[in-house]
């Protein structure tokens, strides 16, 4: 299926802006495709037991941006910026809520034969990852948002210079010296 044209998308997006319901109908099947291709990026580093899949994920995020109607959208890149902001956040919570039951939250208590058989470890990597992220963003914000847009947003280097109004060189730049960074941090986490 050939992606729709970034024109065509933007101007479906500001029409949705202006409550056009008609255009978010029309909308929805132009951008599902690559929101799921973004989401089974952003699952392909998760265990291959991960309860969350990547249409819910998609599910998620679409129910997330209908329920956002102050959003004035500017084009399609920063569509798909808001998107992967959100399947961050989303990923990010679930992780951490796994954690979370993993040190016992609501679960009936059970025996220590039974325990094996039904623990799940949280995401620590991604936690890790967005807990680095976030130390990063205080240090350089831009170098942050461009790590995000690419890993979890799928965005190329030049729809990721459209969204921040950078030029593709400097995307480049930022991205490259994130990763390193982000390893580093990484690592001394252990």
């Amino acid at each position: 299926m050939a992606l729709p044209s970034t024109h065509e998308v933007t101007q479906l997006l500001k029409a949705w802006t202006t409550g056009d319901e008609q255009a978010l109908e029309k909308l929805t099947p132009l951008v599902y495709v690559q929101l799921h291709r973004v989401a089974q990026r952003c699952m392909a580093g998760e265990r291959s037991d991960h309860t969350l899949q990547t249409t819910a994920l998609v599910n998620e995020v679409y129910l997330r941006l209908v329920d956002c109607k102050q959003i004035n959208w500017q084009d399609r890149a920063h569509f798909f910026a808001v998107s992967a902001k959100l399947m961050r956040r989303i990923l990010i919570d679930f992780a951490r809520s796994r954690g979370y039951q993993k040190r016992g939250g609501a679960m009936p208590r059970m025996s220590l034969e039974e325990a094996p058989s039904v623990c799940c470890e949280p995401d620590t990597n991604l936690v890790a990852l967005d807990d680095a992220l976030k130390v990063l963003a205080a240090v350089d914000e831009r170098k942050s948002k461009v790590v995000e847009l690419r890993f979890f947003g799928g965005l190329s280097v030049e729809e990721t210079a459209e969204v921040l109004k950078i030029s593709v060189a400097t995307v480049v730049r930022d991205w490259n010296l994130a990763k390193v960074w982000l390893l580093r941090e990484l690592n001394e986490r252990g």
